[in-house]
Formats: structure tokens, C-alpha cells, sequence
């Protein structure tokens, strides 16, 4: 008896797109990837060697057009991510999108009225911005154990997304487009304080600081390669969040929930695998050198879960409300760095 496979496009090449692409291509055994779109052309090159019997297109309208899918995975610049998950919505297609859905809240949100209004035509129809964190091992440890109670009420959450150091000032480039530190590097971050502390639970302030320590044209931009935020929540919950584009070593993600009984740690002590060197100049560890290095068994599960929720009908393993919520908490911040303003909400979670 053979399996039927769901037949995905993957919109946009470049370094996650590419991952993506292979994950789904070879690596999830229900899906069946048979199209992909970029408008650049050595990422076309790529794909045709890559990316066997796949129909490639310069035009995502295109392939959304000419080729039949079940599903899209939106992996281009974050500037269309809204816009390309808004058409894939229109035609009833499946579609997980990479974070974030955008760089604006309101704009975000208008992707979860259209999905909400295209259930109606398409009620099977499962649209998920892909948070990586949430399919790792550890964390998905971390937060069963906490929700079954063995170490108390979390009351103070801390975490980091720290990048290597990038020489080439990618970033400068990037930050012109990526809705700033917070909305892009500590949005993984964003989603696990949610995650951990409560997706409902109420907003009372928040307040930022940061530095363009080694990229100082990114002041230009309205953005910083370093900076620290502590956000307050309703029910005396609280989390402060580091994040930062200069680390030496490699990527270094970690986080801890502090709980009344105890507290839960992951990565705290970063390394690449568990070799230890032992020489004249010590003892040390390698680190991982790149997010996906760190979380690639992750973004395998994601797409091995977004394929099962599709074909069997069940539902996605995360709330694309409370993706809009991490953007509009990534924006407020993002504006109290540049202002060196706290910013307070009311009961409604409004800005004042």
C-alpha cells in the first residue's frame, strides 16, 4: 500500500529556504516536495542540483499557479513572508510559514482574520509559523515537566539567542528589512516566554536598552547587535531576554525557568557535541556555529509534525495567535530601544 504523500512547494532559497527544502524533500517521508520559487538565480542553480524532479520558478505566483499543491513552506525574506502566506491562505493551501508572519503586528494579525474567514471554505486548512524551539527535544522536556507540576509555578523566565560574530556585516544589510533585534534575533525567545509563562496571560510593561557595539551602521536602521529586555506579566510573572550578534566562540542559545520549587535549565552549558579538548592551553568545548547547527533535529521534527497535521487532520502544534502576540511584544520592545522608554499596558494588554 503506498502512503500518500503531501505535495509541497517551498518558496524562497536562500539559507533556511534550502534547509527547508531538504528536510521536506528528503528527510519527511509524507511529504513530496515538488516545486519551489526564487526569484534569485543562483539559488535556481542551487535547486536544479539540489532539488531532483522538482519544478523550479523565478515567480512564486507562478508556482502557486501552475503546479499542484496541497502545501506552501514560506521561507523567503521576511519582508513577503505576510504576503506570501496571505496568497497560499486565498487558494486553501497548508502553509508554514518561517518566523516571523511580520514585522508589524497589525499586518500579522490580518494573516490570522484571513485563515480564520478561509476555514470556513477550507476547514482542514493548517497555517503555522514555524518556531523552531518549540520542536526541540529539550525544550519540549522543559516544559512537560513544568506543566506537570514536579517543580512548582514558574515565576521568572530568562533566556538568549547569541550569533557568532559575522564579519561581513550581513546584518547591516538585513536590519533594513528584518523589523529589528528583537523582532527577528530574540523572537525565539519572545515565543518560549509565552510558551512557558502563558499565551494568555496579560502584559503589564516592558522596557529595552542596547548597543551597536561592533556593526555601529546599524544605528541607521534603528537597530543594535546587543541588547537586554525585561518584560512584566499579570500574576506576578517576569522574564528578562539577552540577545546579541557578536559572540567570539559560536551560537550560544540558552535558557532557564525559575520556578517556586526548583528551576529547569537548557543549554546552559553550550557546546557543539561532548567532546572535551584537553591541551596545553586547557581544557574547552567547541560551540555550535549557527543556529540551525544547534536546532536541525528541531526543524526536522517541525516539518515531520506540519506533514502529520495536514494529512491526518489534526491540529497544529502551535497557535498562530500567539505568533501574532511575540510580534507585537517584539515591536513594543523594539520601540522602547529606541526610545529609552518603558512601556505600559492596560488590562485590555493596549499600549498606553
Amino acid at each position: 500500500m503506498t502512503t500518500r504523500k503531501l505535495r509541497v512547494g517551498v518558496a524562497g532559497l536562500g539559507r533556511m529556504g534550502k534547509r527547508h527544502a531538504i528536510n521536506f524533500h528528503e528527510l519527511t517521508a509524507r511529504a513530496d516536495v515538488v516545486a519551489a520559487s526564487t526569484p534569485d538565480e543562483s539559488e535556481r542553480v542551487w535547486a536544479a542540483e539540489n532539488l531532483k524532479g522538482v519544478q523550479i520558478y523565478a515567480d512564486y505566483d507562478e508556482m502557486l499557479e501552475k503546479t499542484d499543491l496541497e502545501a506552501v513552506v514560506v521561507a523567503s525574506i521576511t519582508a513577503v513572508h505576510a504576503e506570501q502566506t496571505l496568497k497560499a491562505i486565498t487558494k486553501g493551501l497548508h502553509v508554514l510559514c518561517e518566523k516571523p508572519l511580520s514585522i508589524d503586528v497589525e499586518v500579522a494579525q490580518s494573516v490570522v482574520s484571513a485563515y480564520e474567514e478561509s476555514l470556513k471554505t477550507y476547514p482542514q486548512q493548517k497555517v503555522v509559523c514555524g518556531f523552531s524551539r518549540r520542536f526541540d527535544a529539550s525544550y519540549r522536556e522543559a516544559y512537560e515537566r513544568i506543566t506537570k507540576d514536579e517543580f512548582g509555578s514558574p515565576v521568572l523566565f530568562r533566556s538568549q539567542t547569541a550569533d557568532l560574530y559575522d564579519t561581513s556585516g550581513f546584518f547591516v544589510e538585513y536590519a533594513k528589512t528584518s523589523g529589528g533585534i528583537f523582532v527577528d534575533c530574540s523572537i525565539h525567545d519572545i515565543d518560549l516566554m509565552l510558551w512557558f509563562l502563558g499565551e494568555d496571560r496579560k502584559l503589564k510593561s516592558l522596557q529595552a536598552v542596547g548597543v551597536a557595539a561592533v556593526h555601529p551602521a546599524l544605528e541607521a536602521s534603528h537597530d543594535r547587535d546587543n541588547a537586554i529586555a525585561t518584560v512584566e506579566f499579570e500574576g506576578g510573572k517576569i522574564a528578562a531576554l539577552y540577545c546579541s550578534r557578536m559572540m567570539a566562540a559560536g551560537q550560544e542559545d540558552t535558557t532557564e525557568i525559575i520556578c517556586s520549587k526548583g528551576s529547569v535549565r537548557v543549554n546552559m552549558q553550550v557546546r557543539k557535541n561532548h567532546v572535551e579538548i584537553h591541551d596545553s592551553l586547557g581544557a574547552r568545548r567547541e560551540l555550535p556555529q549557527h543556529y540551525y547547527e544547534r536546532f536541525r533535529e528541531a526543524f526536522i521534527t517541525e516539518a515531520y509534525e506540519f506533514t502529520a497535521c495536514c494529512l491526518d487532520n489534526t491540529s497544529p502544534p502551535i497557535s498562530l495567535q500567539s505568533s501574532v502576540k511575540a510580534v507585537g511584544i517584539g515591536q513594543a520592545l523594539q520601540r522602547s530601544l529606541i526610545s529609552g522608554e518603558k512601556v505600559f499596558f492596560d488590562e485590555r494588554a493596549t499600549k498606553n
